[in-house]
């Protein structure tokens, strides 16, 4: 039977949609694969037809028990025997699986990863043919991922112990350029077939609400929207209570989700919410993976997520059957202290020191940029195409910023003040402590820092703090100022060459309490500092790191951040004195893979007399 023939007879479509045919083609050349493909585009077809034309068993690993039921239960349903592995069954029930699957019962076998070191699985696995193994959600396997789970690592381990490598397909709806390469490392795929296949969700409308009112905003919307399904989704559990209590005592139809309930309770809210029993669940971040609704038609995020990429999974829970839906986040700056204080409390797994306070650093800048998207005065779906690597032309017209009328209005004269406040401090305080010393505030903390002997002190005392805040961050935005990436960030001078001779003017469009940020200006910040040659030096350095951690099944940051890199880029060493002054290299890291970077950068070196950096004014 061809692959058009299983299509329609078993999943009932005349023809594949974009990109699939390609992914399968691949796979059933016995290529490793990863597909990023947004939600909705239809992936576990991508898997499920090469597993029925295969000849062994497909292992497809899965990080949910309510995904792997459904997608099983979708399966039979169609005529396609196939089983899942998990912790729900009994031990007598996962042996009568696994007999019938040796038999030729199931070619689809979905297991949890949990499973796949227990010696049970592994005996099954090495006395029966896999012909594939699929990993669902395969950006839980990054550390740089949004969603890590340590369970995922097993992964690379299972598949050694078999007697023969099969195929190794991998899946997501997420990822970074970073989290894409860590896939590909830690997976140890081979040689892979790697397509992106947009993230774009044409249906979804992306709105940002500036506003302190959220319950009254909450309220509002669900009166205007009472015969609609939605999930709404707040940072606490303490959030979810409080705002579940105050719905439910209003007589909407709600129900709730977190981790502090019972196993019980959260599955049954879970499927009163999937069967429409109620309309709308209100949850933390561990409601949804593995959710296949269709027809919920708004996600409202009562709290700012902690990263673009939780955003855009959790908004993307809206408008699974292409109808149109809203993605509505409600901001108030509340939301980035609360997050800061979740990160700070998190949990990460054991690791060396200089590893975890560099993924810390990751956490917090993906936090920045979160902070950035619901700032801006620019196109939303942009911002988030433009975060997950696409290139956008013009604005969307499809979202709450390219739907709103601002004011733009010249602040030249009052960012050089800005400037000069931050030369002042010599880059040791944060915005507050900025915005306070410019609006000449009579605070206890200024006095103690002496920032009210500044000259900038009260310069800008016609504006209000939350109007110093904006501009400061449209300065971010413009490259003028920049953030450091730490739990206390500090402010600190950026290219202000262009102020400087009059080239360009600081310009702040405002809407209400709205100010823009131009994420694509701070990116180019970290590599300033480098001419073209020193460019073509970095990426020589970024192919020998993404190499080594193929080699050694690991996220490449982890061998050497971007920023190390770009300092081997910077101090060109040539011996092993050298390398140990570049920043982020030690002792155990230089005898792991020193000589190959002295090597490739002695390399280059030779063969390219250029310069590779110049050093720019600190001001």
């Amino acid at each position: 039977m061809t692959q058009n023939e299983i299509l329609k007879q078993y999943f009932g479509y005349d023809s594949f949609r974009k990109g699939q045919e390609e992914i399968i083609n691949s796979i059933l050349v016995q290529r490793d694969i990863l597909a990023i493909m947004p939600t909705g585009a239809g992936k576990s077809i991508c898997y499920q037809i090469p597993a029925l034309m295969l000849p062994g068993i497909t292992i497809v690993v899965s990080p949910l028990i309510s995904l792997m039921q459904d997608q099983v239960r979708a399966l039979n349903d169609a005529g396609i025997h196939a089983a899942y592995i998990n912790s729900t069954l009994s031990e007598g029930q996962i042996k009568k699986a696994l007999s019938l699957a040796v038999k030729g019962q199931y070619k689809i076998i979905y297991v949890a990863p949990e499973r796949l070191g227990s010696w049970d699985f592994l005996e099954f696995a090495k006395n029966t043919k896999i012909s594939m193994v699929t990993v669902d959600e395969a950006h839980c396997i990054s550390q740089w991922g949004q969603d890590f789970r340590p369970s995922y690592l097993k992964i690379v381990d299972f598949i050694e112990e078999l007697p023969y490598r099969p195929i190794v397909s991998a899946f997501t709806a997420t990822a970074t350029s970073e989290v894409k390469d860590d896939i590909q490392c830690v997976l140890k795929l081979q040689h892979p077939d790697v397509f992106v296949r947009g993230f774009d969700r044409e249906n979804l409308y992306y709105q940002v609400e500036n506003t302190r009112h959220k319950t009254e905003f909450v309220i509002d919307y669900m009166e205007k929207h009472k015969n609609e399904s939605g999930i709404i989704y707040c940072a606490t559990r303490k959030n979810v209570d409080e705002l579940y209590g105050l719905l439910a005592q209003k007589g909407y139809a709600v129900a709730k989700y977190h981790a502090g309930m019972s196993t019980e309770d959260r599955n049954t809210n879970q499927e009163d919410f999937i069967y429409d029993r109620v309309s709308v669940i209100i949850a933390t971040n561990a409601f949804g993976m593995g959710i296949d609704k269709s027809n919920v038609r708004y996600v409202i995020h009562y709290n700012m997520p902690q990263s673009m990429e939780s955003y855009y999974q959790e908004a993307g829970r809206a408008g699974r059957d292409g109808e149109t839906a809203q993605c509505i986040l409600l901001f108030s700056m509340q939301d980035v202290m609360i997050n800061k204080h979740l990160l700070e409390s998190k949990t990460v797994v054991e690791m060396e020191a200089s590893d975890m306070e560099l993924i810390k650093q990751r956490d917090h800048k993906r936090l920045q940029i979160m902070e950035n998207y619901c700032r801006t005065t620019e196109c939303l779906r942009n911002y988030i195409l433009n975060y997950f690597g696409e290139t956008t032309a013009k604005p969307c017209d499809n979202c709450g910023n390219c739907h709103r009328e601002y004011l733009e209005i010249d602040h030249t004269e009052h960012a050089k003040w800005i400037i000069n406040c931050v030369v002042e401090t010599k880059g040791r305080y944060g915005i507050k402590i900025v915005t306070g010393t410019l609006h000449g505030a009579n605070r206890a903390r200024l006095k103690e820092l002496h920032t009210t002997e500044y000259k900038s002190y009260g310069k800008l005392h016609d504006m209000s703090e939350t109007e110093i805040d904006s501009l400061i961050h449209q300065m971010i935005a413009d490259g003028y100022l920049y953030q450091t990436q730490e739990k206390y960030s500090v402010l600190k001078i950026g290219d202000i060459s262009a102020l400087k001779d009059g080239s360009k003017k600081v310009v702040l469009r405002t809407y209400q309490e709205k100010e823009p940020i131009d994420r694509k200006a701070r990116k180019q910040r970290k590599t300033d500092k480098l001419t073209k040659a020193g460019f073509e030096l970095f990426e020589c350095l970024r192919q020998l790191r993404l190499t080594i951690a193929r080699e050694e099944a690991m996220p490449p940051y982890i061998i050497f951040s971007d920023k190390t890199l770009i300092d081997m880029c910077v101090k060109t060493p040539s011996n092993r004195d050298e390398m140990m002054n570049v920043n982020g290299v030690g002792a155990n890291k230089f005898d792991k893979y020193g000589q190959r970077f002295l090597d490739e950068i002695e390399k280059y070196v030779n063969s390219n007399n250029v310069v590779l950096s110049l050093e720019l004014d600190a001001e």
